[in-house]
């Protein structure tokens, strides 16, 4: 099933970084047939229209911009025995201010025909009145070639002209395999959604009309940009105003994400790793490629019940090593990321269980606890009761205090012996003391008569 999508190409000759220089944008729209079947709540072509309408709109007061439209597949309709290859035409040539009459004539476009994304490209070519201009494509489309000619090779032939080739490629929803066929041109993106592509769409444009990108490595303990899929945020350098959030991606290039960001700011970075990793005031070069290192290497710790037979619900705490102040309350059975360090972990089980754990890079250390048993109790009259732990050296640990008011009741209690001491609350000497030893079982209940 063909999906939509959308190709970013740059044609660049005698461009340089930093000049005040026009910049052509040539919308390509694809009115083939295939563009009548529906996505979400629209037709393919409704939707496409109304995005290339509102991306029209929003191109008005660019200085030092023009923009033209070619379509194909809107001319000859395609029948079992015919498909027209000629089928593309520049409906609204590059002008100053054309901005309403491609509006208008994108309103009117009817999807007919077939699919000949080659040799429209190769048209496109010639659309443009010069090179001494930025010159950019766009083309729209929700299918794969359907005539004899292959995009890669017009691509080549573009090169051989001097003409250098920068393509961007967003699949809307597509099969990843078939955008694989756009490896030869260039690398690509792919937005499964309607508002998805919008976001796209309007990235594409950011690059088109600027020079200055942003690549945030997160490298790992060997200062390679391998950590990824953290939330960031940039705010404006010494204040508290949020200027952009990303959740930080890798690109199926093994690459960082290229951002577009206002170079007129100074930004503080943080990156929200377990702990959080911050860099301050960051400056972003204009017209070039900024790459904005950040340490971030990361393991994990794992915390896990090693005999359960039920899903007990105990919170582990984890800490730094160096602070004491909680980092992060993780679940049992759960695995959470952190920055490579020495961490401290308690885990919330009667008596508590702690230990220390080191994180390394791209391992997993894990917690491994004994699933907890459980004490019931029954008291005839009221007592003042408390639990202790007897530990290997034989000395009690208090572990919970029995409530007075109720005269029965449980605890969930980690494996070992255990001693309750006790009172009736009516009796006034601390000679009607009584202590009881028990032993609880992972998974098990112990029974206890006061």
């Amino acid at each position: 099933m063909k999906k939509i999508l959308v190709i970013w190409l740059l044609f660049i000759s005698g461009f340089t970084f930093g000049q005040e220089q026009l910049t052509r944008i040539l919308f390509i729209l694809d009115a083939s047939n295939s563009m009548n079947a529906h996505w979400e709540d629209q037709t393919r072509l409704e939707a496409a229209k109304e995005l290339l309408a509102q991306t029209v709109d929003s191109l008005k007061d660019i200085p030092n911009l023009e923009i033209a439209l070619r379509v194909y597949g809107h001319q000859s309709p395609i029948t079992a025995t015919y498909q027209d290859c000629n089928d593309t035409k520049l409906e609204i040539p590059f002008g100053q201010g054309n901005h309403d009459k491609i509006k208008y004539r994108i309103k009117s476009i009817q999807a007919k025909g077939t699919t000949p994304i080659a040799r429209s490209l190769e048209a496109a070519a010639g659309d443009f009145p010069d090179q001494n201009s930025k010159n950019i494509i766009i083309l729209i489309t929700d299918g794969i070639e359907a005539c004899d000619n292959d995009p890669c090779v017009i691509a080549k032939k573009l090169k051989d002209k001097g003409v250098k080739v920068t393509p961007f490629v967003i699949g809307l929803g597509m099969d990843l395999s078939y955008l694989e066929k756009f490896n030869c041109i260039g690398p690509y993106a792919d937005a499964e959604t309607k508002d998805a592509f919008r976001n796209v769409l309007k990235n594409v444009i950011s690059k088109a009309l600027g020079n200055t990108t942003v690549q945030i490595n997160l490298n790992d303990i060997n200062q390679n940009p391998k950590e990824t899929d953290v939330t960031m945020f940039l705010y404006e350098a010494g204040t508290n105003n949020l200027l952009y959030t990303f959740v930080h991606t890798i690109n199926r290039y093994g690459n960082p994400d290229t951002l577009i960001i206002d170079p007129n700011y100074k930004y503080d970075l943080v990156v929200n790793t377990l702990p959080k990793v911050e860099k301050k005031n960051i400056t972003i070069q204009k017209n070039t490629h900024n790459i904005i290192p950040v340490d971030c290497p990361q393991g994990f710790i794992k915390v896990r019940f090693i005999n359960a037979t039920k899903p007990y619900q105990i919170d582990t705490r984890v800490m730094q090593e160096s602070n004491p102040v909680t980092l992060n309350v993780q679940k049992m059975n759960t695995t959470d990321k952190y920055i490579v360090g020495k961490y401290n972990i308690e885990v919330l089980t009667l008596p508590r269980t702690y230990m220390t754990v080191d994180v390394t890079q791209s391992s997993t250390v894990t917690v491994d606890v004994m699933a907890p048993g459980f004490l019931t109790y029954r008291a005839g009259n009221s007592v003042n009761a408390q639990v202790f732990v007897i530990r290997d050296t034989g000395k009690p640990e208090w572990v919970c205090n029995i409530d007075a008011t109720t005269l029965t009741g449980s605890w969930q209690l980690q494996p070992g012996n255990y001693r309750i001491v006790y009172r009736q609350k009516n009796l006034r000497s601390s000679s009607y003391t009584i202590e009881k030893n028990f032993r609880i079982y992972s998974n098990k209940t112990t029974s206890v008569n006061l």
